[in-house]
């Protein structure tokens, strides 16, 4: 038999642990120069990395940030990692981050030196979503997403 996939979160708890994805763990971006892309994620995200490989003393090849609510993983990679097939130029998946103040967000990344991938667009049913390239070339999505904030609010109601 084959997972079931929950696209919205919509199962009882009684039949989550029968869901394939149970969550993002790791968002893994590439950078030439790690400690420039933490200092920049960590001026963003408004925290410091809380690990890094190797060590301090040496220069981390790679660093890792906690984020949101669930505690999501952002790693850092040195891009001398990255599998064959990457490519340098921005693209492929957006994971798109939920963001309380899309316009607010958005207008601090593009203060901080990212540029625009994809203009804000208003979508259906409330979901605003717009995506920029940090300086590093990785895409980064950003999106109000009316299901999470419904989400988030129950959490802190319960």
């Amino acid at each position: 038999m084959w997972p079931i996939l929950v696209v919205h979160g919509d199962l009882p708890p009684s039949r989550r642990e029968d869901t394939m994805f149970r969550g993002m763990a790791t968002i893994s971006f590439y950078a030439d120069d790690v400690p420039a892309a933490r200092d920049w994620y960590a001026q963003l995200l408004g925290k410091q990395a809380y690990y890094a490989y190797p060590p301090e003393s040496a220069t981390p090849a790679y660093v890792e940030f906690r984020v949101g609510d669930d505690e999501d993983e952002l790693g850092i990679i040195d891009r001398r990692y990255a599998p064959g097939g990457a490519s340098n130029p921005p693209g492929g998946a957006v994971v798109f981050w939920h963001v309380d103040n899309l316009d607010a967000v958005l207008g601090t990344l593009l203060d901080m030196g990212a540029t625009q991938y994809e203009a804000r667009t208003e979508r259906e049913a409330g979901f605003v979503t717009a995506s920029v390239t940090d300086p590093f070339g990785n895409v980064l999505g950003i999106m109000y997403n009316p299901h999470h904030a419904e989400v988030i609010a129950a959490r802190q109601r319960a």
